[in-house]
């Protein structure tokens, strides 16, 4: 096992809903193929007290803001306190925190968005999971499909992992904050505490409490 990259070393699972689906994996990338159902037994025990029911699969806290423009496609739950802004493309398959901004024209798909994620200008988000409050700045994007189509593996100064995955976006730890317009390619793994310089293109695991410049120059946050 590569610790670094194990969920007890990247989350702090008291922040998400999620909590009982990562506690049963060792690497995070391993829950992703059970998102859809997960979020479909845990939507039908929430309160309709607290959370609004609209259309199949789709819940929504009674006090989060959807603006009329976005689109909810289920199985998905909105947080409460969360924001999902105009033209907002939920296409299903998304857990999302309380107290969340999914931004204009940002796009989710099979994601888990721990408390107090900010993806909230121009970003596409699929098949990844965002720690709490990590932050992805305008346009940045996570790419899950290589280009030849072969399944995803996880670079590591101690290897590559293989995941068994086709499709894999990004796994980001608590608090990391990713500039503008950058691009995680597939399989990237970003520990806690990271920042990402803007316009970076990343691959692979990038260590907790560092600054990822550019590939080969990642240096120790002081």
């Amino acid at each position: 096992m590569f610790e670094p990259a194990l969920v007890k070393n990247l989350y702090d699972l008291t922040h998400t809903a999620a909590r009982p689906l990562l506690e049963r994996v060792g690497y995070p990338w391993e829950a992703l193929p059970e998102i859809g159902e997960f979020i479909r037994k845990l939507g039908a025990s929430l309160s309709p007290d607290e959370y609004e029911r609209r259309g199949e699969d789709v819940w929504v806290a009674k006090s989060a803001k959807v603006f009329d423009s976005a689109y909810l496609h289920g199985p998905c739950i909105i947080g409460p306190d969360t924001e999902v802004r105009q033209c907002a493309f939920v296409r299903g398959k998304a857990l999302v925190g309380a107290g969340c901004v999914v931004g204009n024209s940002a796009e989710l798909k099979n994601v888990i968005l721990f408390d107090n994620v900010q993806v909230p200008h121009y970003n596409y988000v699929g098949d990844s999971i965002l720690g709490f409050k990590a932050h992805m700045g305008a346009g940045s994007i996570t790419s899950n499909v290589k280009s030849d189509k072969t399944p995803v593996t996880v670079r590591t100064g101690a290897g590559r992992l293989e995941t068994g995955l086709k499709k894999m976006g990004a796994m980001l730890g608590d608090h990391v904050e990713v500039g503008c317009n950058s691009v995680l390619n597939p399989g990237t793994v970003v520990g806690r505490n990271t920042n990402i310089y803007p316009l970076s293109m990343v691959r692979g695991f990038v260590a907790a409490d560092s600054i990822f410049k550019r590939p080969g120059e990642i240096v120790e946050k002081r």
